[in-house]
């Protein structure tokens, strides 16, 4: 896809976050800039029956309405009414998106509210046991589950509203309504790519002028009940009991699978006339996207294809080659085929360059957020790009020569003026957004 010339120039005006490291930009540069990891042992889950015993942690979040940001007593009252109507998941992107718009200075009398809308990724949510478990004792007789009497005894035990806290669709309905957004609005369940496909679809809304300003981007989660458990069954867990600290290894030889985390990340954007018609602070551009899916016959995820092709499909639609790229945030997973991919398609794209460019990982610090690490991780590189310098990736010390690409080491390799964000989930469906300095 290539952008039309006459095409609107999409800025970034508000980035709001929960994560591991923190819950503001400034907490989580503090944490990149002295490299220290958000990975602790597990609080909130039981790991007895688990392969792994650390995580990343929104250990900040409570999600009590002090969490949402600074509010006026009308949308405090609102959020606080809803909040038994939200998962913890709707509760930290709806957290995320309130800190981003206040970030931005949003939403003002100035704004028609039928020209901002809400665009929000997750992953497809799942209930808490505790949910069903009244519901489940009635239908057990003599330590048998009777599934005849489901229909009529147990669901009559889950809560009236019990759907409402867990349909991911919750995130953009919430902030839409609490800020009276009445613009186009979507969400995606696309995992690990959701936020940068949230963010691609808000940028196009933007451009062909079906909006002047979007909330978007992602919450996800890894540590849950039953969650943690499908990922462990599923994927490449980073295991053992040694130092959390040191867990993830994103493209280190000596990696050992992915750490599990939650947060979720929100941008505020907006068409670049309208923002500075309003003298909004522009913290970056948004100058490309791009969306690959792509899988075999039998749909095993072909990574490093669909990569590949959503990297050259974001540098055509912005104009630009690998060559005007400052740093790519990679999604470096940390298990040993992800990394391999990952490795193998920025070979592809940037050729002798890949050897240069330089390459960071906040999964590092934190673990895979799910649907909300791609949003984070573009904050982070934002923040780089904002300060000069990239931070270093944690725990990258015996390189893998599968892995030939420039992961930096340090704390004072420049970030360039432009960057590529990539994440990819394991069916092959990948998402990237470019990003560069703003100049007027």
């Amino acid at each position: 896809m290539s952008r039309p010339d006459n095409a609107a120039r999409v800025v970034i005006t508000g980035m709001g976050l929960v994560s591991p490291l923190g819950n503001s930009p400034g907490a989580v540069w503090d944490a990149l800039a002295s490299g220290r990891s958000g990975v602790e042992r597990l609080s909130s889950l039981p790991v007895a029956n688990l392969t792994t015993s650390f995580a990343g942690e929104a250990r900040q979040f409570s999600g009590e309405i002090g969490d949402f940001g600074p509010l006026d007593k009308d949308r405090q009252k609102q959020i606080r009414k809803a909040l038994k109507l939200m998962c913890r998941e709707t509760q930290i992107g709806v957290a995320a998106a309130q800190l981003a718009l206040s970030d931005a200075g949003l939403p003002g009398a100035a704004y028609d509210p039928e020209r901002i809308g809400v665009v929000f990724g997750s992953d497809y949510m799942m209930t808490l046991p505790d949910e069903f478990s009244t519901g489940v004792a009635q239908c057990t007789v003599g330590g048998k589950f009777d599934f005849t009497r489901w229909g009529n005894e147990g669901m009559s035990q889950l809560a009236p509203l019990w759907l409402l806290k867990y349909l991911p669709n919750m995130p953009a309905s919430h902030v839409a309504i609490f800020n009276d957004l009445r613009g186009p609005s979507n969400s995606h369940t696309l995992r690990e790519a959701s936020s940068n496909l949230a963010i691609g679809e808000a940028v196009a809304i933007i451009q062909r002028g079906a909006a002047d300003a979007i909330v978007a981007g992602a919450t996800g989660t890894r540590v849950h009940p039953l969650r943690s458990l499908h990922v462990m069954l599923q994927e490449q867990i980073a295991d053992g009991d040694g130092d959390p600290a040191k867990a993830s290894r994103p493209f280190d030889l000596n990696r050992k699978g992915m750490v599990i985390g939650e947060g979720a990340g929100a941008l505020m954007l907006e068409r670049l006339e309208t923002a500075q018609a309003r003298g909004a602070t522009i913290h970056a551009e948004i100058v490309g996207y791009g969306s690959s899916f792509v899988a075999t016959r039998n749909m095993v995820g072909r990574c490093d294809r669909a990569l590949a092709n959503v990297m050259r499909s974001t540098l055509r639609s912005a104009g630009m080659s690998a060559a005007d790229v400052g740093h790519i945030h990679a999604h470096g997973l940390g298990t040993r085929t992800s990394d391999q991919q990952e490795a193998a398609a920025i070979g592809e794209i940037f050729g002798e360059l890949a050897e240069r460019v330089p390459v960071v990982a906040a999964k590092s610090y934190f673990g895979n957020l799910g649907a909300g690490s791609g949003t984070v991780e573009l904050i982070a590189s934002v923040l780089a790009m904002n300060e000069g310098k990239l931070f270093r990736t944690l725990n990258y010390e015996t390189p893998d020569p599968e892995c030939e690409i420039h992961i930096v080491r340090d704390e004072e390799t420049p970030a360039g003026s432009s960057f590529l964000n990539i994440n990819v989930t394991p069916q092959g469906q990948a998402g990237a957004i470019l990003v560069r300095k703003f100049v007027a």
